[in-house]
């Protein structure tokens, strides 16, 4: 059996959408450049190890992502030009954090007030007595690169509604004379695109997405301020200097 197969037959993902990952992989790091013929059917199907049928799915939907182009008589053609790749490195601080998002293009999609309280984790303090619940998409230039889910406290929602709806909410918060941050935990991991970041990221569902979330703590214990982020996969990088020991 061929290598690739076994490798395949771990996911419950369907074939031919593992194999249009593995090629839209190939076009984004640049193995497959703009223009190159790819491989035939015959030699994908010998590389992986997979029905013409399967191969033939996966090259549809790459095509509808407009990365592939099959011409007549010629062959299947890389229509794609690479965009610049983990732009956004994660925040070492809140200030950091703050200059990172404070000039974003924001585009709320949902507003719920007086829901309940999201999970809290250990550590990540009391919650407050309810929430506006605010779910935006964040945009670089035309193209979005982060759904964010935020629980605020409807307390200082209620406060600034239109500031809230608008713009970024945690510059504003940390302008707020009265509100005192004790901590402000953050926590990064890796998921996946559910529906709703699939279609608001206009990408694959169950994709690869880096997830951060965000829990400000004031100086009551209460968690105000609880964002989970979901990154593009493509936008994210974590940079470090590891001599750096300040």
């Amino acid at each position: 059996m061929n290598k690739l197969s076994v490798i395949f037959d771990r996911s419950r993902m369907p074939l031919y959408l593992q194999l249009a990952s593995v090629m839209r992989q190939r076009i984004e790091a640049g193995r497959w450049q703009n223009g190159d013929k790819i491989s035939t059917i015959e030699e994908l199907e010998a590389e992986f190890g997979v029905a013409k049928i399967t191969i033939s799915k996966a090259i549809e939907i790459l095509r509808e992502e407009k990365m592939l182009d099959s011409r007549q008589g010629l062959g299947t053609f890389v229509s794609y030009v690479p965009k610049e790749r983990h732009w956004l490195n994660i925040a070492n601080d809140l200030d950091g954090l703050i200059s990172s998002i404070k000039d974003n293009r924001v585009e709320i999609v949902h507003i719920e007030e007086k829901v309940a309280s999201p999970p809290l984790g250990e550590g990540e303090g009391v919650p407050a007595h309810r929430y506006a619940l605010l779910r935006s998409v964040q945009y670089n230039g035309d193209e979005p690169f982060s759904v964010v889910n935020l629980h605020l406290s409807q307390e200082i929602f209620a406060r600034e509604r239109k500031q809230f709806t608008r713009l970024p909410a945690l510059p504003r918060i940390m302008e707020m004379k009265d509100i005192s941050i004790s901590h402000a935990y953050q926590t990064v991991t890796i998921g996946i695109a559910n529906p709703e970041v699939a279609d608001l990221l206009k990408i694959g569902l169950g994709e690869p997405t880096a997830d951060c979330r965000i829990v400000l703590l004031d100086d009551r214990n209460v968690a105000i301020y609880v964002a989970d982020f979901h990154y593009h996969r493509n936008c994210f990088a974590l940079r470090r200097d590891l001599m750096n020991r300040s």
